[in-house]
């Protein structure tokens, strides 16, 4: 067969570009936006104020559960970072960028990274929240990141260098990956899986026990475990079949009316149609057996939340997270139409980012408002960036900075980002310099916010 005009022509889109022509194209955009400028200001003259954010950002919540979502904002300067991803999304509006957009994950901060299974049951780790992922500049999600490890190590009582010096790893070992992903062959970078060889790789050797413990720890996290934790064998005298009920915990978990339970349960019937068509079989196997009210974590609060009780084989229950999506907190900051639905913008977001996504990840609508659906805890974990020692808190940057490269290079070319990070440390520095300036921010901020 001889080459024609069709030669080195893509398969997809118009444009015929070279992996090289890429990496070129990323070199001259670091001589457009050069590494130093991301040492930037950390906040907007514009931005709002803790509470002007706080109340802004309550429009759509449940409103007896705002003073929860205020308590748990004031624990702690990291805390109230990790509740106000659009004041952070604020300030970074009109910074520096290269002008690579990826995927993000939209709330990248240093603890929404955890440990879960693969439909074989392997456990691995990865970007584990997607409800903010809208697509942007690549930076927003690693400043985020850094800044994050930044309040991490003060919260845990790490001197500063050490903080700094997290930040700093985890900005090295994003721009390490990338390259290193750039030189692999496209399909083995795509389904490079983030299992526990991912920490020799990320140079994250002092996290190995700590990796085997959360690890341990989320193979037991399994449905019958939240099962046997948080409900109750109940005897039906007209059938003379025994099914379970959830136990309330107010105030995270409670009942819910007959209406409630009806408009769930209709929305799960929906839910079933977003699901890719083999797994559709598999869930239309279970029974619905309850449905319950849980409050969610910190960003999340005061959003609907439920759990579904679904019975399966013999004994065996399934439980489903039915949660509220809403408008992304970076969208207005990055000129972004409204999505159709956003519950199905977090499942394609998370489809396209992680390495493994649930299999029983979908969306819905529950009275005509936006849902996503997933498994509730299913083999999860965690390390806490908050609980690490100094040595242990590099590890876990360098290791958090290579899963954010992986999860972006599923939606931007490493040869292009490649080409702009050059050779180079300059980078690390000037966004380390720029992670504790933020944190700094954030504390004046949550000090403002407590009145203190």
């Amino acid at each position: 067969m001889g080459s024609g005009d069709w030669a080195e022509r893509p398969l997809v889109g118009t444009d015929s570009v070279t992996p090289a022509e890429l990496y070129e194209q990323g070199k001259r955009l670091r001589a457009k936006t050069p590494a130093a400028a991301h040492d930037h200001p950390a906040a907007a003259d514009d931005r709002p104020s803790p509470r002007e954010y706080f109340e802004a950002t309550n429009a759509g919540r449940l409103p007896e559960l705002v003073e929860l979502r205020r308590e748990r904002m004031l624990a702690s300067p990291f805390t109230f970072f990790r509740g106000a991803a659009g004041l952070m999304g604020a300030d970074l509006a009109g910074t520096p960028s290269s002008g690579v957009g990826a995927q993000l994950c939209g709330d990248a901060h240093a603890a929404n990274f955890g440990l879960y299974g693969t439909p074989e049951g392997k456990i691995v780790m990865d970007i584990n929240d997607f409800d903010e992922t809208v697509p942007g500049p690549w930076e927003w999600d690693l400043k985020r990141l850094a800044a994050g490890l930044v309040l991490a190590g003060r919260e845990g009582g790490i001197r500063e260098s050490g903080c700094r010096q997290a930040a700093e790893d985890a900005v090295k070992s994003y721009r390490r990956t990338i390259r290193a992903l750039a030189e692999l062959p496209f399909l083995r970078s795509w389904n490079a899986l983030p299992d526990s060889s991912v920490l020799s790789k990320a140079r994250a050797d002092e996290l190995i026990d700590d990796f085997a413990d959360a690890a341990e720890k989320a193979r037991k996290n399994d449905h019958a475990r939240v099962a046997a934790r948080w409900t109750e064998r109940v005897d039906d005298h007209e059938t003379g079949l025994a099914r379970h009920r959830f136990v309330a915990d107010p105030p995270v978990l409670t009942h819910v009316d007959e209406r409630t339970a009806e408009a769930v349960a209709a929305g799960l019937a929906s839910y079933v149609d977003t699901l890719r068509e083999s797994r559709r079989t598999l869930i239309a196997r279970y029974r619905l057996a309850d449905v319950a009210f849980r409050v969610v974590g910190t960003g999340s609060v005061g959003l609907r939340s439920y759990v579904a009780l679904l019975h399966g084989n013999d004994d065996e229950d399934l439980v489903l997270q039915v949660k509220q999506a809403q408008r992304p907190a970076l969208a207005p900051y990055l000129d972004l139409p409204e999505a159709a639905h956003e519950g199905r913008r977090i499942v394609d977001g998370a489809r396209l980012v992680q390495a493994e996504t649930d299999i029983l990840l979908g969306w819905t609508t529950i009275d005509g408002l936006p849902y996503i659906v997933r498994q509730f805890r299913n083999l999860k974990g965690d390390i806490d960036p908050a609980a690490l020692e100094k040595d242990h808190l590099d590890d876990y940057g360098r290791l958090a900075g290579a899963l954010l490269a992986r999860a972006h290079t599923r939606s931007l070319h490493p040869k292009l980002l490649s080409g702009y990070f050059a050779d180079d440390s300059e980078l690390d520095e000037a966004m380390g310099a720029y992670a504790v300036r933020y944190a700094d921010r954030t504390e004046a901020d949550h000090a403002a916010f407590s009145g203190t």
